[in-house]
């Protein structure tokens, strides 16, 4: 097996690598360019804190993989998530509230507010088969039930199912098939394909080679990958327990058990409790006590 020339941009450290840091911005501006059906929605972006708190000081915080507002002082949520929760949605929409909260102004203020983007890079589908198979991209606003116009339009939901996109590089058209086709599949490339012929996918190529980090970031990708590794396998492992001890339980309760499970061995990994928080329904205080 060849050893990987390229960043896995599933890890923290590869999608954090290539879309979080000041450095490789212009990445971060074509990718969401491509995701808003190529409209030049962004042109600047500048990078604000990830760790956002609540109302109150016994409010829960968010953790944002990157958090960023752009020259129009629209904000955008983008995370890459791993695991499936059963309350993701819920989670999804709890933490697009944090920038639309910490809008709002003491005294003469008429309301309103500045667009902002959650967008949600999935590395799993949506439960019980909600989307047809080859339908793997998401556009989600408030919307009137009845005659279906967007009654509101400043806050829009992105959701990238990743497992369901399959194109090869010979059915790559636009730069939205392309980006997805990179966060796909960068990791087992061993070059640059030639459909990726424009300079961002270069600059991606450039900063996800392995071989051009230090020391340091060597070791920190590594510990990295290890966490991914460790997640994947124990919520394969929780998945395989969960069928044989949850068959006389209902979706709801066998979920509950497969998330416990997952908690379990990331604990045996030496995850924090707010780190494993964040990867499943769980709060600190269940995870301390388990």
């Amino acid at each position: 097996m060849n050893t990987p020339r390229y960043i896995n941009p599933y890890t923290d450290f590869g999608f954090k690598r290539l879309f979080g840091t000041e450095l490789n911005k212009d990445l971060l501006i074509s990718f969401l360019n491509a995701l808003l059906g190529g409209r030049e929605v962004v042109t600047q972006v500048s990078y604000k804190s990830t760790e956002r708190f609540g109302v109150s000081k016994d409010s829960r915080r968010a953790i944002f993989d990157v958090f960023c507002e752009n020259d129009k002082g629209e904000l955008f949520i983008v995370e890459m998530q791993n695991v499936y929760q059963q309350f993701f949605k819920d989670r999804s929409v709890f933490y697009s509230t944090f920038p639309i909260q910490e809008q709002g102004q003491v005294g003469d203020w008429d309301f309103r507010l500045r667009n902002v983007y959650t967008v949600g890079v999935l590395n799993f589908c949506f439960a019980e088969n909600e989307y047809e198979p080859d339908n793997y991209f998401h556009e989600v606003k408030l919307m009137d039930t009845k005659d279906k116009h967007v009654f509101y339009d400043k806050l829009t939901l992105l959701y990238l199912e990743m497992p369901k996109f399959n194109k090869t590089e010979d059915q790559l058209e636009t730069m939205f098939d392309k980006w997805l086709f990179v966060l796909r599949n960068l990791s087992r490339l061993m070059e640059r394909p030639a459909a990726l012929r424009e300079r961002v996918f270069e600059r991606v190529f450039e900063q996800a080679e392995i071989a051009r980090y230090s020391e340091t970031e060597r070791r920190e990708y590594e510990d990295s990958i290890n966490a991914y590794r460790d997640i994947n396998n124990a919520v394969k492992t929780a998945k395989n327990d969960g069928i044989a001890e949850g068959k006389e339980l209902g979706i709801a309760e066998g979920i509950e058990l497969r998330n416990v499970q997952i908690a379990k061995k990331l604990k045996e990994k030496g995850l924090s409790a707010e780190e494993i928080a964040e990867l499943t329904d769980l709060n600190v205080e269940q995870i301390i006590a388990l």
